[in-house]
């Protein structure tokens, strides 16, 4: 099934916007990887923000490593949006450049291998660190398509129970069409007790003193035979099979 069917164009315009105020913060304003100004791709599964440049190498590194969308041209699912307002290129960085030595020449030391050392191998990853990335699953969102992250590191409010971001979305499309729900508070919920008195069915009452089980001459055949037309059995002729002639 393509999910991204199920983005209608209204939901995917919103998820834009709130992609534009992403890049606007100060940590995202850069690419991840190069440090070049106003990135415009990204990778949804790693959280950051890229260049065109380096989203052509990350894509050269297998799905499996990194997912590039672009933050304009391609239709974005909800959970892809609310994972790059969790995560975003300095937390990200946190993780992955916490052994890389201060003012490191990337350029100098080659920008494809400086991107596969990073991500493939792992060089410069935090060690005995746990990578914020593989908590996706885990966050409990409620993505606001209304008001733009708020904070230095962007992120997002959380519900009081865990709810998927489709249910929350779909709730607050179901509250703009419906009216709420009023309960009033003087109701009783208790079922009104009839007046009627309940009808009670009496059995017949039989007597054991006449009945012919007690008498001694039981009729059994009469009791569990099956009522109908009675033949007369002397009338009727004896199978052949019967005569030893």
């Amino acid at each position: 099934m393509n999910h991204k069917a199920t983005v209608s164009k209204e939901l995917n315009d919103k998820f834009t916007k709130i992609l534009e105020g992403l890049l606007k913060l100060p940590e995202n304003k850069k690419c991840a990887d190069c440090r070049n100004k106003a990135p415009r791709w990204a990778s949804v599964n790693l959280g950051i923000f890229i260049c065109m440049q380096c989203s052509g190498i990350h894509r050269s590194l297998g799905v499996h490593i990194s997912k590039v969308r672009s933050t304009t041209l391609d239709t974005w699912l909800p959970e892809q949006v609310s994972f790059m307002q969790f995560m975003g290129n300095e937390k990200s960085n946190e993780y992955w450049e916490a052994e890389l030595p201060p003012n490191f020449d990337r350029i100098g030391f080659g920008l494809e291998k400086f991107i596969r050392s990073k991500y493939v191998e792992k060089r410069w990853a935090k060690i005995d660190g746990v990578n914020p990335a593989s908590k996706a699953g885990e966050i409990v969102c409620n993505l606001d398509l209304n008001v733009p992250p708020a904070g230095p590191k962007g992120g997002f409010s959380r519900a009081t129970r865990r709810l998927s971001l489709e249910e929350s979305i779909l709730t607050r499309h179901m509250e703009q069409i419906l009216p709420p729900l009023t309960r009033h508070r003087g109701g009783s919920l208790d079922i009104p007790k009839s007046t009627t008195p309940p009808v009670r069915r009496q059995c017949p009452s039989v007597d054991f003193d006449k009945s012919p089980v007690n008498s001694g001459n039981a009729d059994f055949f009469s009791m569990f035979g099956v009522h109908g037309d009675k033949k007369d059995s002397a009338t009727v002729p004896p199978p052949s099979w019967t005569t030893f002639d």
